[in-house]
């Protein structure tokens, strides 16, 4: 079937099609429903189902004779560590960590928050949750002790799982202190935890509360599968919210088994047996989906990294682990490329690795620019394909389905929606816009299966965040529009949507433009308060490495660009040159920070920010043009 027929199914009949869909997975009671409307604006999927989603991971393909086929890569460039784990010895590891976890008193609906780096054994401790039924919520490893803190406080966990320490380039950061100052902070007490003890950096452990993991494993009884009903919860995953306490999504274990599974093969284009490799890390909504999940449930073998795109050791490490490890599909941020593009803009790393394995590249988390993803299909010579999604959706809302119908690349767009997913762009009043014209991104409901039911224990905060102010839709916070062709384009979040002398304007349009510039390696665009027009532009630009031209000069011809490209409409006339851009760790550009320095508002850093030290160096370089100001 062509994009266009299996597309409009989803959309016309949801509970034929996606009932179809589930016979990828292996039920212990199977569905003979998929859609369930009864409660609506809040959907369930599957829930007259029941299934466990580590028998589909592990014991399935064991028990179909693959167990010798390579389920984890561990490649670890900072640790100088590799290591290949099959599918019988991860199960073997996960269902004796499981057992252990069942002496200690953990059921099926106990939470267990697990705070560890990109080591094969984060993945174990989700598998050995999935296996028990328990409910597993991973906070990114290294997070300070109040986030983790108030991730403890609402998910109420039983245990913690966690290690004693992780690696950046040129140091160790140590969980534990943070771990023991996060359990002081928090009014819930978990009943234990379980630390795996990495050479780098030992931890010492509280008496009767912190098990050492091998010796908690000890002599421990290989638990089984504990079946749950299809809409029990598999895990909870902690996105930064607006009032500043984090929302716990949540995702239903039948809908997330057969989404992931639909898109390993028709989005992605794997076939089991092939190595997929998704650099990002098990603290966020892709690792999980797309490191542990979507692999595993679809017999891929699975690439676990330890490393950054530059510096473990150099900006040809990612072109190192495709060559070795045979990758055919690989999912990154457009941010790690722009970082390997900004240090080797000529890609000389490039031509010592032979990287003919892969056949995709897939860029989300941040919107990839026309520029990027020249440089990445010139200097690889395969599709670069850009696709959009969030941590509530869990899986991707639109894209490029390369197993499914290889579809026209439109560069700056994500490209088409993905079954069950009715985008459309409105206006304020919640009307639809016509093509071209830039409006808010939102979903018409039902959400397909995969996607968040509710959030943990706050259902009204999920109707008042995502269901209220367009009723009838799922609002993304996104801004953007589609296009003749039914193609997507995601311009800004709505926040970041500008309103220039009434004029609104997009800032990734700008951001688009200034990128084009041959000595820009990175940027971003903010709205900046200005008493006469409302907001001005307000450019940050990063240069490519070995640029040696003064600063002032490059700023005049992005300038000089920006009026050509977009007009005197845009009225862009500041920039400033800077190293590096504020992120959170996963990759995303905080912008909206970056706006509140320049206006001299007080602004709280999110927890997820990488470098708290960039902020300042913003600062001073804004007031260096007379912004930021006490």
């Amino acid at each position: 079937m062509s994009y266009a027929e299996v597309y409009r199914r989803s959309i016309d009949d949801p509970n034929g099609f996606w009932l179809e869909q589930s016979a990828a997975i292996d039920w212990e009671e199977a569905p003979t429903q998929a859609l369930f409307n009864a409660r609506a604006p809040i959907f369930e999927w599957f829930k007259d189902a029941s299934v466990n989603t580590c028998w589909n991971a592990l014991d399935r393909h064991v028990a179909a004779g693959r167990g010798a086929q390579t389920a984890v890569i561990y490649d670890s460039p900072i640790s100088g560590t590799r290591q290949d784990i099959t599918y019988e010895e991860m199960l073997e590891r996960v269902a004796r960590l499981a057992g252990a976890l069942q002496a200690k008193g953990v059921t099926k609906g106990d939470r267990v928050i697990i705070y560890m780096p990109m080591i094969p054994q984060a993945l174990e401790a989700m598998l050995a949750c999935a296996r028990l039924g328990a409910v597993h919520s991973v906070v990114f490893g290294g997070f300070a002790a109040r986030e983790l803190a108030t991730r403890i406080d609402d998910a109420t966990p039983k245990a913690v799982i966690a290690a004693s320490c992780g690696l950046e380039p040129g140091r160790v950061v140590a969980y534990k202190p943070l771990l023991d100052g996060a359990i002081e902070m928090a009014a819930h007490k978990p009943e234990f935890t379980v630390i795996y003890q990495r050479d780098q950096s030992l931890a010492d452990l509280t008496q009767g509360r912190d098990h050492d993991w091998e010796a908690f494993q000890s002599g421990a009884t290989p638990a089984e599968c504990v079946p749950v009903s299809g809409d029990h919860p598999a895990y909870i995953l902690y996105t930064s919210g607006t009032t500043g306490n984090p929302k716990g999504v949540v995702r239903a274990t039948g809908g997330h088994l057969v989404a992931l599974a639909w898109s390993m093969k028709n989005l992605y284009g794997v076939d089991p047996g092939e190595v997929f490799w998704c650099a990002s890390d098990v603290g966020w909504v892709v690792g999980h989906s797309y490191i542990v999940y979507g692999p595993l449930i679809h017999g891929a073998t699975t690439v676990v990294f330890e490393g950054k795109p530059i510096g473990t050791p150099d900006a040809g490490t990612f072109w190192r682990v495709i060559e070795e490890n045979k990758v055919v599909s690989f999912f990154t941020a457009p941010t790690a490329f722009r970082a390997i593009k900004r240090e080797d803009p000529k890609g000389a790393f490039l031509k010592k690795y032979d990287t003919s394995s892969l056949r995709t590249l897939y860029l989300a988390g941040e919107r990839a620019d026309p520029d990027t993803i020249l440089w990445a299909q010139e200097k690889l010579g395969v599709p670069v394909i850009d696709h959009w999604w969030q941590t509530e959706t869990g899986w991707a809302i639109c894209g490029n389905p390369q197993g499914l119908e290889k579809l026209p690349v439109k560069i700056g767009s994500p490209s088409v929606p993905m079954p069950g997913y009715d985008v459309q762009v409105l206006d304020e009043a919640g009307h639809q816009v016509p093509a071209g014209e830039l409006g808010a991104i939102a979903i018409k409901l039902p959400l397909p299966p995969g996607t968040l039911p509710n959030l943990w224990n706050a259902e009204e905060r999920f109707i008042s965040s995502y269901l209220s102010a367009y009723p009838g839709y799922y609002e993304t916070g996104d801004a953007g529009y589609i296009d003749e062709d039914g193609y997507v384009y995601i311009m800004a979040r709505t926040d970041d949507v500008i309103n220039v002398a009434g004029h609104r304007l997009s800032t990734g349009a700008m951001e688009e433009i200034l990128a084009a510039h041959a000595d820009v390696g990175e940027c971003a665009v903010v709205g900046v308060a200005d008493p006469l027009k409302g907001q001005l532009p307000l450019g940050f630009l990063c240069l490519n490495a070995g640029v040696t031209r003064e600063p002032e000069a490059v700023i005049k011809e992005c300038v000089a660009l920006m009026r050509s490209k977009l007009g005197p409409v845009a009225a862009f006339k500041l920039a400033v040159v800077v190293e590096r851009l504020p992120k959170t760790r996963s990759g995303k550009i905080l912008r909206a920070t970056m706006a509140k320095i320049a206006d001299g508002e007080p602004f709280k850093a999110p927890a997820t920010i990488e470098d708290m030290t960039v902020l300042d160096e913003i600062e001073i370089a804004l007031q260096d043009i007379g912004f930021a100001k006490k």
